[in-house]
């Protein structure tokens, strides 16, 4: 029997109060999250923002117990995942590669290389395809392969996306069921769909087919949810998370909530659409921040819907996922990462510095005011990198 690794691929997230400045540089210092003309800039950027925002940075992460969670999360879905596989009679190992904290991607493929696996799949425990989660870490194991032969000679199937997999649907549409009806008025319960956003430029010039994606899923868990409640409930599909100066994919999150509020909802149902765990976003940004906006605007009850974690369904559907995978064509890691339209990522060939939808991207709101000024510094030629003698 063939020997499979399956890896999961996330974020990460700081798991401690001191983990939070050397994890936003790494965050930083990826071209993908900040996109700036010039490679020489990237870290020394990183570095600022990280010394400069971890205090504020770090407020935040005491708000939700000190650390994120993702990480133990992530590895209790893995372990439950490798149990479900083995009892369907698959050989599997699961391994978890975080992109910018522990474990690394490349302590993954290390152990995977360690424990003679004949073949792997990569599953990306994000349900939609971006240029930006999925993308980064299927072209972060595209350079690893690339400089390792014996990593380089293991089969490869890659699943690129997963928003319409019945399983996904199901479990979403059972969980959001469950908060619906707990409401004053089942039938009249607006569900508030709150996915992270992405840059508009992502979509209309790359060719990300997130926004796509996450419509299409929304439609599929309305339709599942009707089955099982019986009746329709109105809902609303938003986008979190923005930063920065350049134009994201709209509704913003913050508006909608505040129209809800002004048009007197009384029960709001609040699903972290793109998300299958807790971390900062949904413990923080979703919880407190949104749930205070919410409220202060009219919103009587707010209830948001738990993150999917380890749910059983989901993690059925997980392995349904693996499973389908083994049995079809191998997809390598080139068509999983590819784009409709050929662009220039990194590094720009003009002034135009954007964010993207990142694992704990949070922190790239509280790093904004600094870096703002920052920029305005950079172009004008003054400031703190000619002191640093960086210019």
């Amino acid at each position: 029997m063939s020997r499979v690794g399956v890896v999961l691929l996330n974020l990460g997230g700081p798991e401690r109060i001191q983990d939070v400045g050397p994890f936003l540089y790494n965050l930083f210092a990826d071209p993908e999250i900040i996109r700036l003309p010039s490679p020489a800039l990237q870290k020394p950027l990183a570095w600022l923002i990280s010394t400069l925002r971890s205090g504020k940075s770090q407020e935040a992460y005491r708000s939700i117990g000190g650390g994120s969670p993702l990480r133990r999360i992530t590895e209790q879905q893995a372990r439950e995942l490798q149990s479900l596989l083995r009892q369907r009679g698959i050989d599997a190992t699961s391994y978890v590669a975080m992109r910018y904290w522990h474990p690394f991607t490349e302590s993954a493929v290390a152990d995977i290389k360690a424990d003679g696996m004949d073949e792997v799949v990569v599953l990306p425990l994000y349900p939609h395809f971006s240029i930006s989660t999925s993308g980064s870490s299927f072209r972060e194991l595209q350079r690893l392969r690339q400089a390792d032969p014996a990593f380089e000679k293991l089969p490869i199937r890659c699943i690129r996306s997963w928003f319409d997999h019945p399983g996904y649907v199901k479990a979403m549409a059972e969980l959001i069921a469950a908060e619906v009806r707990n409401s004053d008025d089942p039938t009249k319960a607006h569900v508030f769909f709150s996915a992270h956003g992405v840059p508009k430029s992502y979509v209309e010039e790359a060719g990300d087919p997130y926004q796509k994606e996450i419509e299409t899923c929304t439609g599929l868990i309305m339709k599942e949810l009707a089955v099982q409640m019986g009746y329709e409930n109105p809902f609303t599909l938003a986008y979190q998370s923005r930063v920065g100066p350049v134009e994201w994919l709209k509704p913003y999150t913050e508006e909608a909530l505040e129209e809800l509020g002004q048009a007197k909802t009384n029960d709001l149902v609040v699903v972290p659409i793109s998300f299958v765990s807790e971390h900062i976003e949904t413990l923080e940004e979703i919880d407190i921040e949104y749930r205070e906006l919410a409220t202060e605007a009219g919103v009587v009850n707010f209830r948001r819907v738990r993150a999917l974690d380890t749910y059983a369904p989901f993690i059925e559907g997980l392995a349904d996922l693996v499973a389908t995978s083994l049995q079809g064509p191998e997809v390598s890691l080139d068509a999983a990462a590819e784009l409709p339209n050929k662009v220039k990522l990194y590094p720009q060939e003009k002034w135009e510095w954007g964010w993207n939808n990142s694992s704990e991207v949070w922190n790239g709101r509280l790093a904004m005011v600094g870096f703002s000024a920052f920029l305005l510094e950079l172009i004008s030629g003054q400031g703190p990198l000619h002191a640093l003698g960086l210019l």
